[in-house]
């Protein structure tokens, strides 16, 4: 018995290996935006939310100012300049379906939590079926990274949204994870991070107690990352599902202008120090999509198109194929093994989980 053991542990330490040899070892930093749809991604305003006095309380010609054009393009390009200016002409983007391009979620429930222990752990688990679930059992990617030689305490994860503390479950995974109202609470903080951890109590809480601002967790994070240097950061935001479900059209395209900006001076960070500069990946992913119309202001199992969703990459390791036109499918139980692939990693589950995408790592799918 003890023999077959040992067999087995060193056919998988060979096989990780194997793997890591295909891969060139790399920086990541993920990002996500909350139930932001793709049609608002690669069409840019809808006209029917756009028009619709319902849904908007800023004045037509100030939205119009903002994000209106005659064409999808043109549209899209206004909403988010860097991610439509810079992004596709150096990453991959994936899920327009208009264009037969698909990406889907695989768990029955197209909501947050089972959307996030998904993309971390690979595994569409049923029984992760609430935003209210437990500490999650399944053990993620960002957990298993951290325990690996070079990566230990080297990965952080700063969040609008306080579910993840169940989500990549804290306590057992050791991550450093910064969410919702918590405060930053690290060593020797500096005089930006002392002022957004006084910041976020001060503003209204427009969202309730669980979900901040997240010009907030921005600046924790991205203060945190000038300083401290993950080679692993986790960067979620929550706004885009938060003014969905409020029904404020508007404010979601102010929040997903914001966060395109935020990614914008994220990249340009990341090139400016040479800790990161050629050496970073960029993966954008989604949760769930939401729904048409008037449905548009909600998303799970019971409003059609929750489950479709997109994503995108970029960096060294990503050929600049832009927007991807060609018919396919992928999955997002597939990020787990992706994003590990990416630091020349193969995520152990005791499930069976996706395959990584291999057009991003630079193969064919």
């Amino acid at each position: 018995m003890k023999k077959a053991l040992i067999f087995l542990l060193a056919a998988w330490c060979f096989s990780t290996s194997a793997w890591a040899q295909k891969t060139k070892a790399n920086k990541l930093v993920i990002v996500s935006f909350d139930g932001y749809r793709w049609k608002d991604v690669f069409r840019g305003a809808d006209s029917g939310l756009f028009n619709n006095k319902q849904y908007n309380t800023q004045k037509q010609p100030v939205r119009a100012e903002k994000y209106w054009a005659a064409t999808s393009k043109e549209r899209r390009e206004k909403l988010m300049p860097f991610f439509w200016g810079y992004f596709a002409k150096n990453g991959q983007i994936y899920g327009n379906r208009d264009l037969g391009n698909f990406v889907n979620v695989k768990n029955p429930y197209w909501f947050s939590y089972p959307g996030y222990n998904e993309i971390f752990t690979g595994y569409p688990d049923t029984l992760v079926n609430s935003n209210d679930f437990p500490p999650n059992p399944n053990v993620n990617v960002l957990e298993y990274i951290n325990k690996q030689p070079g990566y230990q305490g080297k990965v952080a994860v700063f969040t609008s949204w306080d579910a993840y503390y169940r989500i990549l479950n804290k306590e057992r995974s050791g991550l450093l994870i910064n969410s919702g109202y918590s405060d930053l609470d690290i060593p020797s903080l500096t005089p930006a991070q002392q002022a957004l951890n006084k910041a976020q109590h001060d503003l209204p809480k427009i969202f309730g107690d669980s979900e901040r601002y997240d010009a907030i967790t921005y600046g924790l994070a991205t203060d945190y990352l000038k300083q401290n240097h993950p080679n692993v950061l986790y960067l979620a935001f929550i706004e885009t599902d938060s003014f969905g479900h409020q029904g404020k059209y508007d404010y979601y395209l102010d929040a997903a202008h914001g966060n395109d900006e935020m990614l914008r001076k994220l990249w340009d960070y990341l090139q400016s120090d040479p800790y990161y500069k050629d050496q970073t990946t960029l993966m954008i992913v989604g949760d769930h999509g939401r729904g048409d119309d008037d449905l548009w202001r909600s998303h799970g199992r019971k409003v059609p198109h929750s489950d479709e969703i997109w994503f995108a990459v970029m960096g060294p390791q990503t050929k600049p194929l832009g927007e991807i036109s060609a018919p396919g499918q992928l999955w997002q139980n597939q990020y787990a093994q992706t994003i590990a692939s990416f630091l020349g990693l193969k995520f152990p589950s005791p499930h069976i989980i996706g395959e990584p995408i291999k057009q991003v790592l630079g193969g064919k799918r």
